[in-house]
């Protein structure tokens, strides 16, 4: 965070939040059941099987993974 600001993935998570009706920690759990799975592949199941814009999927599974490290 810089200024204030959050930047970087974190920055789209108010919006999947209101977007999608559920918390970041719900989609970092439904993430961490996929075991295994590359970057894009994630995305594709947020995509597919939840109906998350590509900019949103790609930020949460982002997020998801740095939390990881």
């Amino acid at each position: 965070m810089e200024n204030g600001r959050v930047k970087g993935p974190a920055s789209y998570f108010p919006s999947i939040e209101k977007k999608y009706g559920r918390p970041m920690d719900y989609w970092f759990s439904a993430l961490a059941k996929l075991g295994g799975m590359k970057h894009m592949e994630m995305v594709a199941y947020l995509k597919a099987s939840h109906g998350m814009g590509h900019g949103h999927a790609n930020a949460a599974v982002a997020g998801f993974l740095s939390r990881e490290k």
